[in-house]
């Protein structure tokens, strides 16, 4: 598929729009399960690590299964993978009000939504990527606000909904308002080159039509001699019964001699259909190999293969207040009658923020995404350490908006990776690192409800998140060094199409 130059405006600004609504229906409830944390951990009376996994699931199974995902928007297109998704999210909430344990929910609530949420975050990333370019870190900005206003509205959405109707029937309400991300995937029209001739087939592929042409063919030419042949014997049997036999005779002698030749011709055709199958499995496993050395390709890039890593451990520490700040305040013996708004929603709300600032920032010349990058990592690993010393509702609320603040570097992570690797390789490049991504949201909230269950308090737990948020920006930061020194020098071996970090941040 040829696609015409990105129009950075246009219906790009419609492609923004329902990628905002989309991620909001979409993300509303998974983000904001905290609130249901607290009512499953009082329903199903499990401890805190089995009970987090099902948010954790939610939030990760779908980054898990992003190169699956982009697979899925490469071979369909994001208009499809997009409305599919809608009936996923829609159809897992609803029957997570069914659950009668904590492990129906593991399914229904955290795969089935989590991979419908995978699928969506790729279809609108992609489509995004490929109408803007000049305004692309604007664009990738306002669409992942949509998540982060989903995080602030269903936080105190699905709270009130729980006091009006129960869990069950709060679920079944969230469940239906993400049926509207079917009209929101609707409008995600391609943008596919008009002009560009159809591709031409390859020899594989014109062979099933081979196929058929000769059976017709053949069809027809044995239907033709069994209709002449019937004529014949009626009109002699009528006309002289003594000379039907002889007749009937050589009919038989015809017939066996047909019959050879269709023999002839099935051996025919199964050679042919051998040689088919055989070529067909050459090419899918010369496309496999392909697809692995263009990974090993790309995990040549020192800043690329720092990006994995970094990833994987900003997740495994960053993502658990997002879930478990609401118990770290019950935790704290903090009142209910102190709360001004709940510590979910401040996340969301400055989490809204962060990516509209970072996302503007990020357009800027003068500014290197990937350094900003590393700041929001090691910051947010900072915040993380003072987590254990909020003893009130004021302090826990001041870092919960930092810490939302620093979330939002969700919106550059996708400009850092195109602008690393190159649209082309965008869709394989980020598949990637979400799938490593998807591993630190499944493993960070249990870990840290682990070492809350082994503790009895959250203090050991968010020292162990702080660590390792630290550490991925160290060596992101480290490996990014040496790199931006030779960069100059490596951009002439890199392979068409993948760009070094500095050459693409000044283009």
């Amino acid at each position: 598929m040829v696609f015409r130059k990105p129009p950075d405006g246009g219906w790009g600004w419609v492609i923004v729009v329902v990628s905002f609504f989309a991620q909001f229906l979409c993300y509303g409830s998974p983000l904001a399960v905290g609130v249901l944390y607290l009512e499953w951990l009082d329903a199903f009376g499990e401890g805190k690590g089995k009970t987090a996994w099902v948010g954790s699931l939610a939030n990760g199974i779908g980054l898990l299964a992003s190169p699956v995902c982009s697979v899925c928007v490469s071979s369909f297109g994001a208009r499809p993978v997009a409305i599919f998704s809608g009936f996923m999210v829609a159809g897992g909430l609803m029957m997570s009000s069914f659950a009668p344990n904590i492990y129906f929910l593991y399914v229904s609530y955290g795969i089935v939504v989590g991979l419908g949420c995978g699928l969506l975050y790729t279809a609108t990333v992609t489509i995004t990527c490929q109408y803007f370019d000049k305004r692309r870190g604007l664009a990738l900005g306002l669409i992942s606000t949509g998540s982060s206003v989903g995080l602030f509205i269903y936080a105190a959405l699905q709270r009130e909904l729980i006091e009006l109707y129960g869990l069950d029937g709060c679920l079944l309400i969230v469940g239906a308002l993400s049926l509207n991300i079917l009209a929101c995937g609707s409008l995600m029209r391609p943008l596919e080159s008009s002009s560009s001739p159809p591709p031409e087939k390859t020899c594989v592929d014109i062979v099933p039509d081979q196929y058929f042409v000769y059976h017709e063919k053949e069809k027809t030419v044995e239907e033709n001699i069994s209709i002449l042949e019937k004529g014949y014997i009626d009109e002699k049997c009528v006309s002289n019964m003594p000379d039907c036999k002889q007749d009937s005779v050589l009919n038989k002698n015809v017939l066996s001699s047909i019959n050879v030749n269709e023999k002839d011709t099935y051996k025919k055709k199964v050679v042919e259909q051998t040689n088919f199958c055989k070529q067909l499995a050459k090419r899918k496993w010369q496309l496999y190999l392909t697809y692995w050395k263009e990974t090993m390709v790309l995990f040549k890039n020192k800043v690329f293969s720092a990006l994995f890593v970094a990833i994987l451990l900003f997740d495994i520490g960053g993502f658990p207040p997002s879930l478990l700040m609401e118990d770290v305040a019950r935790s704290a013996n903090i009142s209910e009658d102190d709360y001004y708004m709940p510590l979910i929603s401040i996340i969301g709300i400055m989490t809204t923020v962060g990516k509209l600032v970072l996302g503007i920032l990020a357009d800027f010349k003068w500014v290197n995404t990937l350094y900003l990058y590393v700041t929001t990592l090691i910051m947010t690993g900072v915040a993380l350490f003072a987590i254990p010393f909020a003893k009130s509702y004021l302090t826990l609320a001041m870092l919960s908006a930092i810490l939302g603040f620093l979330t939002g570097n969700w919106s550059i992570f996708p400009y850092v990776t195109t602008k690393t690797v190159g649209i082309e390789k965008l869709t394989h490049a980020y598949g990637i690192l979400m799938f490593f991504a998807g591993l630190g949201n499944s493993l960070g909230p249990p870990i840290v409800g682990w070492f809350y269950d082994w503790t009895q308090e959250y203090d050991t737990a968010f020292y162990f998140s702080g660590f390792c948020v630290l550490l991925g920006g160290f060596l992101l930061l480290l490996a990014a060094l040496p790199c931006w020194n030779s960069c100059t020098n490596q951009s002439s071996k890199l392979p068409p199409n993948t760009y070094s970090y500095k050459v693409a941040s000044n283009a």
